[in-house]
């Protein structure tokens, strides 16, 4: 049997373009199969997927061929029309937010059972699925129960452990200890306020996360996965996360592989089906096989033989023992690098594993799942780091923050205590002043209980208001270092261009006819009409001008094997037939076409001109050639192609500048389209070759320089902007790389902020930060403020926060060993709660936009907080201090001295927000509401004197003090007037301090920090590789240390 025999070439059948149109399968041209019939006739062996999706089938095109479905794409092809239209979403029932008791996100349909015990192997007769027929509707959601949903999601969040996570941290721990006293104290009114504020920050904290994660995951659906699968005969679009082992799925040219699958033939050859079965049954696709792309093994041949092997046959399997055995022809070609790093496209043949998230770069075939994606080689990878969860520097920051705050309460607590020795004053005496008090009015005030609440709620709703902008964030803190950015390195094509190419007059060569060029071109392409890229679908597009081009594509012509572009050969090849001609048609860069065909000096030299002034206008040029049977290669000529700049990159670029964030482009295209391209869009021509860098002789220091100094690099294949995304980081830059195609992953994940652009395949998004849905670079630009806002209302809430903390420690600690007097614990959980309502609503203010990348500055962020914290205690003393005056003071007819602190300090602690957030945008509606609220609400508690008390303190007690707690209006006004006053003196400090060069670079990192002697050993060893071979006489691999080759050169 022909088939079953060994094959090592890798060629691939052709592609089905009257599938990917919506056409029935047929058998592929030329093949023995008896049933097999010309295009256009009834095909015996033709599989219908059932008789609806017939009806949905235009008539009169069922019956076309390939080309004649070529033909009609390109006279309907409207542009603008196949932008506007939006793929249909597959919509789901979702748990409602309050049911916390579910396991599962879906409601009614069921939830994912325990692993089996094959650890994610189903049983064998799950995988006896016919491919004409596919998997019923009524076991797949047995199937769903025992494996789950198909995806990758993060470990499921335990509702319990969630609401917990609010009660846990450095901060929480510190306000829990002190309700606990409280309660020992028999302090009801403390305990109950503090468990009220704990309480609240925790029930805010969740509502917002939870409306920020509903717009988020409301866009999340646009960008999901999804396969097509035969179920109950039929073809049909439904989610990658819901199929199960055992579905039928086909996969096609630029899709993602939706789960580990097994290949079972082409969709062209469905009757291979059976040939399939049988090589299963015989157990020809044993696990090795499976996972290494064969089956049948030289070994059982020989065995078959009877194990005898000539010396010359020896040899030469030694040599075949690196190779693999593969059955049949390639059915489809998968980009594996984001998984075992390959630069090329891996072909695949029956039997092979295709692997979850992996990209189909060429075929179409059938294949079934195998297992659910938690078990799949790329979910056990991952399974690997689930458990080691990553704090992120956000997390860090705010913990060591915590940790240091409660270190001062601590020293706060231990000088408190000194002073009451000195006082006299008992540990726990009942009814009295006594230590624990103390200790428990430090405790509610030295720890801010809503700082971890409010940060988390500020990154949350920054998350939404990014969604609305089109930017899906995919976890908190990448918004922190999207607002650190200080380089971006773009991709060229849809973020800095308009993605819009069109095809201008090309060069034909001497004697050619320019429609046979156009029609060699238009072979040269892919014909999977659901998935062209952007130069096949301008280069077929076209073809409307040239009417005579498509004439000829009419004739009759039949694709053999078409292989599409990969980075070695740099072109794109099509073996096609015309009667009884053989045409090989070639398409790709201007020098490696030209090197196919033999042409005298003078063509070479006009080709190469033409290519060059191509380049210098800012054109792509792609040469053209074609072979008829055995005569040789024939040059045709070059096609030119351009895409516009988008009208706002310029302009954005400046903004980005602006912002201390410069643009370095990154594109495949030659240096002097590279070039051309930056003089249009205001860049620096500082352009460079990024194979010529990266393999040239260049150091490591000298490497990084250029690296940094550079304004983009050109011919860059995907392990180059991994490489320059490393060597930026190595110098301290943090860096924001975009990405679309499944070959950068890798470097998406390297960069700082990973951020997938618009259209970018699901691999990208995976690997990504960020995914954008929107076009363009004005979008990145956009959300890159955006972050700075988001993270400028975090840094100021901090600042605030912390000067709280240290205004109270200060003047309390102070006031109890001077005056043995602190403020009442009943009025300071109020402080405390009036502190947290107030400033829940900084996460909607309008802050405004740092120029240069922003850092936390911690070492900044604690000299102003202990100034503005030394200022407030020192106003607060003030007030005290008048009350000691015999005409009372500060009071005007009657008032507490309790009442009187209270209100000064809840009104000058409420108005610092406005002090820390600068004065550069006007506060929010939402923030000033929360914080005139509060401040009515401390001023009714002075003047009833609410918990005040006897209203006694230490001081002269005159017709000045009453003991009923009651304060009158008129000091109310002049304690307002006051603390505006004081407010003011701290907003002028404030400003002094931020004029001060030193203190505004303080705490910065050094982002352009230089190591040369690392960067050399660096650069050493960068240029070094591992090469091994077997030793023939005793079998183990040998290694050696080699140079890496440099780079040729190469000018087209």
């Amino acid at each position: 049997m022909s088939f079953l025999s060994p094959h090592r070439q890798h060629n691939v059948a052709a592609d089905d373009i009257e599938a990917s149109a919506g056409m029935p399968p047929r058998n592929e041209p030329g093949s023995s199969n008896p049933g097999s019939t010309a295009a256009g006739d009834g095909d015996p062996e033709h599989i219908k997927f059932g008789e609806s999706q017939a009806k949905e089938q235009q008539p009169k095109s069922s019956d076309l061929g390939e080309f004649e479905a070529l033909d009609r794409f390109i006279t309907s092809y409207d542009h603008d029309r196949r932008a506007s239209l939006g793929s249909a979403a597959v919509s789901a029932r979702r748990r409602k937010w309050w049911q916390f008791w579910k396991s599962d996100e879906v409601v009614a349909q069921g939830l994912p059972g325990p692993a089996t015990t094959t650890i994610g192997k189903p049983p064998d007769a799950w995988l006896d699925t016919d491919i004409h027929r596919g998997l019923p509707s009524a076991v797949v959601e047995e199937r769903r129960k025992r494996f789950g949903w198909n995806e990758l999601a993060s470990e499921k969040e335990n509702m319990f452990e969630k609401v917990v996570g609010y009660f846990t941290g450095p901060i929480l721990y510190a306000m829990e200890l002190a309700a606990l006293l409280a309660l020992g104290l028999q302090d009801w009114i403390d305990f109950g306020v503090i468990i009220g504020i704990l309480a609240l920050n925790a029930f805010v904290g969740f509502y917002q996360e939870k409306q920020a994660q509903d717009v988020v995951e409301s866009l999340k659906g646009d960008i999901a996965m999804r396969a097509t699968v035969i179920r109950d005969g039929q073809e049909q679009q439904i989610l990658a996360r819901e199929l199960v082992p055992g579905d039928i799925v086909l996969i096609q040219e630029g899709q993602t592989v939706p789960g580990d699958a097994q290949l079972i033939c082409e969709y062209t050859r469905p009757h291979d089906f059976d040939q399939f079965k049988l090589l299963r049954s015989e157990d020809k696709f044993n696990g090795e096989g499976a996972e290494g792309g064969g089956g049948n093994g030289k070994e059982k041949e020989r065995a078959n033989d009877g194990g005898s092997d000539s010396p010359g046959d020896k040899k030469q399997d030694d040599e075949e023992s690196l190779q693999s055995f593969h059955y049949g022809d390639s059915l489809v070609a998968c980009d594996q690098s984001a998984i075992t790093g390959e630069s090329l496209a891996v072909d695949k043949y029956m039997g092979d594993v295709l692997y979850y998230t992996t990209g189909c770069k060429r075929g179409k075939a059938y294949a079934i799942i195998t297992t659910s994606a938690k078990y799949s080689f790329v979910g056990r990878t991952a399974e690997l780091v689930q458990g080691a969860k990553d704090q992120g520097h956000f997390k860090a920051v705010m913990n060591s923050i915590g940790t240091a705050l409660l270190v001062l309460v601590m020293f706060w607590v231990l000088a408190v205590w000194i002073g009451g020795f000195f006082h006299h004053l008992r540990i726990a005496q009942p009814h009295g002043q006594n230590l624990l008090h103390y200790t428990l009015v430090l405790f509610i005030i030295g720890v801010p209980v809503g700082l971890p609440v409010v940060t988390t709620t500020t990154l949350a709703v920054g998350a939404a208001y990014l969604a609305k902008q089109k930017a899906i964030v995919q976890k908190l803190t990448a918004i922190e270092s999207l607002a650190g950015v200080n380089v971006l390195c773009s991709d060229k094509t849809g973020t800095l261009t308009a993605n819009k190419l069109s095809l201008r007059d090309p060069y034909v060569a001497e004697g050619q006819d320019v429609n046979w060029m156009m029609a060699v071109a238009a072979l040269a392409s892919s014909h999977n009409i659901a998935s062209l890229d952007p130069i096949d679908k301008v280069t077929i597009t076209t073809l409307k001008r040239y009417p005579k081009a498509r004439e000829i594509l009419r004739q009759g012509w039949k694709t053999d094997r078409f292989i599409p572009f990969d980075p070695v050969s740099k072109r794109i090849t099509s073996y096609c037939r015309l009667g009884k001609d053989q045409y090989i048609c070639a398409k790709g860069a201007p020098r490696a076409i030209l090197n196919l065909a033999e042409v005298d000096k003078e063509t070479s030299n006009n080709y190469s001109a033409k290519a060059r002034e191509f380049a210098q206008r800012g054109f792509r040029s792609l040469g053209v050639a074609y072979k008829q049977n055995d005569q040789p290669w024939v040059l045709l000529g070059l096609l030119s192609m351009f895409d516009p700049p988008r009208e706002d990159t310029a302009q954005t670029i400046i903004e980005a500048a602006h912002l201390g964030v410069p643009v370095k482009m990154l594109t495949g295209d030659a240096i002097a389209i590279a070039k051309e391209t930056c003089k249009m869009l205001g860049l620096g021509t500082k352009v460079y070759n990024s194979e010529k860098l990266i393999h040239s002789g260049l150091t490591g220091t000298v490497q990084h320089d250029l690296v940094q100094r550079a304004d983009g690099f050109a011919e860059v294949f995907p392990e180059h902007k991994y490489q320059v995304v490393e060597m930026l980081q190595q110098r301290g830059s943090l860096t924001a790389m975009t990405g679309d195609g499944v070959n950068d992953a890798p470097s998406l994940k390297k960069a700082d902020c990973g951020i997938a652009v618009e259209g970018s395949s699901e691999a990208a998004q995976a690997a990504a930060d960020i995914v954008f849905l929107a076009p363009g670079l004005s979008t990145i630009v956009l959300s890159i403020r955006t972050a700075r806002q988001i993270f400028q209302r975090m840094k100021s809430y901090v600042q605030y926060r912390i000067a709280l903390c240290l205004h109270l420690e200060i003047y309390l600690t102070t006031s109890m060993i001077i005056l043995n007097e602190t403020i009442r614990p009943d009025l300071i959980v109020f402080i405390a709660l009036f502190a947290d309502l107030a400033t829940v609503a900084v996460a909607y203010d309008n802050a405004h936009v740092e120029p240069r990348p922003v850092e936390w500055q911690l070492k900044k962020i604690w000299v102003i907080s202990i100034v503005l914290g030394g200022l407030l205690a020192a106003g607060t003393w003030i007030i005290r201090g008048t009350l000691f005056l015999r005409n009372g003071g500060i009071i005007e007819n009657f008032g507490s001295i309790q009442e009187i602190l209270f209100l000064e300090v809840a009104l000058t602690e409420n108005w610092l927000i406005f002090v820390t957030r600068g004065g550069q945008t006007w506060p929010s509606w939402q923030l000033v509401g929360a914080i005139f609220g509060v401040d009515v609400l401390a001023t009714l508690f002075c003047l009833f004197g609410w918990l005040a008390g006897t209203g006694r303190g230490y001081g002269p007690h005159d017709q000045f003090h009453n003991s009923g707690g009651w304060t009158d209006i008129v000091t109310v006004v002049v304690i307002w007037a006051y603390s505006i006053g004081v407010v003011i003196f701290i907003a002028i400090v404030y400003m002094a301090l931020n004029r001060f060069q030193w203190l505004n670079d303080l705490g910065r990192k050094d982002r352009n920090k230089k190591d040369s002697y690392i960067e050399n050993i660096i650069g050493h060893i960068n240029k070094l590789a591992l090469e091994h071979e077997p030793d023939p006489k005793t079998g183990r691999d040998k290694y050696y240390v080699i140079e890496k080759t440099t780079a040729e050169e190469e000018e087209l």
